[in-house]
């Protein structure tokens, strides 16, 4: 870090301790949530904090399409229901991703947990998996989207200070990625060993960032203050 940041941090650390407890959680706030975007913007260009790319995806075992429709009884919050699908494939993971006509829309299925296998209903017969195909793409897309999203990386502030990063469940995922640790990725899955992907750390750029808004609202405070 260069001696100009250091000098501003120690001149920062005077006046931060003359502002009110109200001034400090409102000028931390403003810091969490700066440095929060710049994580979720880096994690969108699929970077960790010293600027290497994210290990890609692992590839799967491409998917087979099926001859025809299939109809069975599958677990649900309400029961059993009846499922039929029309143009599904199979991945290496033994999940069957196809057109729910029921539920009018594309749906994924655990193989193991179909309670019964039933004949398909004449009018559903017929058909291959090319629709299926076309809306395909899902895993093409980035990594992280929905866990980088505001609603799993968050920011909070008290009277010393400001945290950003993940609680709960979004935690326990996010710290397998950021450790390159071993988890299963279905419940019936075997573990696997999973790339580090740093998701959270601050770069130089965020230390340089914070610094400025960190003074620029200190000589706000100052100009207040008459210091």
């Amino acid at each position: 870090m260069s001696e100009e940041l250091l000098e501003l941090e120690a001149m920062a650390g005077a006046i931060v301790r003359a502002l009110s407890a109200g001034e400090r959680r409102s000028m931390l706030r403003k810091m969490a949530q700066r440095l929060a975007l710049s994580q979720r913007q880096r994690i969108a260009a699929q970077r960790a904090p010293d600027g290497s790319a994210f290990e890609p995806r692992t590839q799967k075992t491409p998917a087979i399409p099926s001859r025809g429709p299939a109809c069975f009884l599958y677990p649900s919050s309400s029961g059993v229901r009846r499922v039929i699908m029309r143009g599904f494939s199979w991945d290496s993971d033994r999940m069957m991703t196809g057109f729910d006509v029921e539920a009018g829309g594309i749906r994924s299925f655990h193989f193991d947990k179909v309670v019964k296998w039933l004949p398909v209903p004449e009018e559903y017969r017929g058909g291959g998996g090319s629709t299926l195909r076309r809306k395909g793409g899902l895993r093409r897309r980035a990594m992280f989207r929905r866990l980088s999203s505001g609603r799993y990386l968050r920011s909070g502030v008290d009277d010393r200070g400001f945290w950003v990063g993940f609680s709960g469940k979004a935690s326990e995922i996010a710290g397998i990625h950021q450790h390159g640790l071993r988890d299963k990725p279905s419940l019936r899955a075997r573990a696997i060993s999973y790339p580090k992907r740093e998701l959270i750390g601050a770069t130089e750029a965020d230390r340089e960032m914070l610094i400025n808004l960190l003074y620029q609202q200190l000589v706000e405070a100052a100009l207040v203050l008459d210091v």
